[in-house]
């Protein structure tokens, strides 16, 4: 006998059954089919489970009870920090005056929503040591479009054509295809036996046709770049941009500025660093930090604070940029996530920001400590906010870290990143975050060193995972290629 929560809506549903009951229609002398224009009518009714609303609630609350979610358990997902966002950021930007504000008010009545919009712009500047911020970046990957679009501005305006932009083998995905979004070709060079930029290979394309060179600090093995200043030096030699991918800002909260190391320009990943939603595909919301003489590049409007006719202050939507790429974004960038956003900085403030960067630090280095008996350890230098295990050695056992990976969703732990970065094979890319505690990582590691003794002892039981969990193993290729989501085929 199947369990409620375990059947499809469609088969709760029962012929006549209402969730709710709606009156009579009490426009007088009207008829339904008056109100919409009659080829716009369906043809029959459509097909909708009838179902009462506490089994709609029922069926809901179960469906996200399978989910695994940070409010659920642990998810060290290295590279895209799914750390615990405070519920109080939550509650404030829901509050009426931001959700009920329609995006064509005139700015007299947002001053407020303007006004955070602009301070949050002043501490991400101070945060990263730039110039001028912009807001309108929906999400990293867009905030790396949008800064490649001014980089090419910028080049046209000084009368250069570069085509090429340099990355490292460890850079995120989306980088090489913002590049080529952008128009730009896309030039990878391999990383030297540390982990690190191989300076000889860069100076090999540091040049006139040199746009950009992007990097990610720490780098996506969590390791920080220790040439920094020399490679922002080559760089900038050959009259070309140092670009920063923000998304492992946690590491350098309060501790190191972009933009005193010698980046150019940097994205923000809000949802990473300044508790905003995550996953799921939006609405996110990303920034824009850069140098001055990539500020009239940003894209328009900006939000200002100027004096009005009578010498107040207020704050407004300055469009009046000639050399803009023009928006990226409509209105004033997503805004509920910006407040949520806000909230978080100015609740910590510098020192905690501090805090938490030396905490994402700290737990770190202890699973790193703890994992690295029993799992390889490609690259050996200390990391700082996530770091890269390899799983050769159970490999070489018959199990595949795919395997290992099953294996953990078996003890309600998301897995870490797996196959990420390229250039470590079967790479484990693990990231505590710095909102989890030592109880939390302790378990974490019991189930690893378990699950290594698995892979010893019953390798077969590790390659047969996931057990406990509300699907087991799935053909993800065959799943991407040929999703099967129509409950009546």
């Amino acid at each position: 006998m199947s369990l409620e929560y375990d059947k499809l809506i469609f088969d709760l549903s029962s012929p006549g059954t209402e969730g709710i009951s709606l009156p009579p229609l009490d426009v007088p002398n009207v008829k339904a089919d008056d109100l919409i224009p009659r080829d716009l009518l369906r043809k029959r009714e459509p097909d909708f489970p009838m179902v009462s609303e506490p089994e709609v609630m029922r069926h809901f609350v179960a469906l996200s009870l399978k989910n695994h979610h940070i409010d659920k358990g642990f998810y060290p997902l290295g590279s895209c920090t799914m750390k615990y966002n405070p519920k109080i950021n939550e509650k404030l930007a829901r509050l009426p005056a931001f959700t009920e504000a329609h995006p064509n008010f005139p700015e007299t009545l947002v001053q407020g929503t303007l006004q955070i919009l602009y301070e949050l712009s002043e501490m991400l500047k101070e945060i990263a040591g730039m110039d001028a911020v912009t807001l309108q970046p929906a999400a990293g990957a867009h905030g790396e479009f949008t800064a490649l679009l001014m980089i090419r501005a910028y080049h046209e305006h000084n009368k250069h054509t570069p085509t090429k932009v340099v990355l490292p083998d460890s850079a995120h995905g989306t980088n090489p295809a913002s590049v080529a979004m952008a128009g730009f070709e896309v030039i990878q060079i391999p990383s030297n036996s540390e982990g690190r930029v191989d300076l000889s290979k860069l100076a090999e394309h540091c040049n006139g046709d040199l746009a950009a060179f992007m990097l990610t600090n720490p780098n996506t093995l969590g390791l920080y770049e220790m040439e920094i200043k020399d490679i922002a030096k080559l760089v900038h030699n050959c009259g070309s941009v140092l670009y920063m991918d923000g998304a492992n800002l946690n590491a350098l909260l309060g501790i190191a500025r972009p933009g005193d190391l010698g980046f150019d320009i940097v994205h923000f990943n809000t949802h990473k660093t300044f508790s905003t939603p995550h996953g799921g595909g939006g609405p996110g919301a990303g920034a824009l930090g850069v140098k001055a003489f990539l500020e009239p590049f940003l894209p328009a409007p900006i939000v200002a604070k100027k004096p009005d006719k009578k010498g107040n202050m207020v704050y407004n939507l300055d469009y009046n940029r000639p050399l803009s790429i023009g928006p990226v974004h409509g209105f004033h960038g997503n805004t509920a996530n910006l407040i949520r956003a806000y909230c978080y900085i100015r609740h910590h403030g510098g020192p905690g920001l501090r805090e938490i960067a030396e905490a994402a630090i700290i737990n770190a280095n202890y699973l790193r400590s703890k994992l690295s008996r029993r799992y390889d350890l490609p690259f050996a230098g200390r990391s700082l906010h996530e770091f890269v295990l390899s799983g050769n050695r159970q490999k070489a056992l018959g199990v595949k870290t795919l395997d290992i990976a099953k294996r953990i969703l078996d003890f309600g732990i998301h897995a870490p990143t797996i196959y990420f970065p390229l250039i470590v094979p079967e790479a484990l890319m693990i990231e505590p975050t710095e909102s989890e505690s030592k109880v939390s990582l302790d378990n974490f590691v019991e189930v690893m060193l378990q699950i290594a003794d698995e892979a010893e002892k019953n390798p077969d039981l590790v390659k047969g995972a996931p057990y406990n969990t509300p699907v087991s193993r799935l053909d993800e290729a065959a799943a991407a290629r040929e999703p099967d989501v129509c409950y009546s085929c």
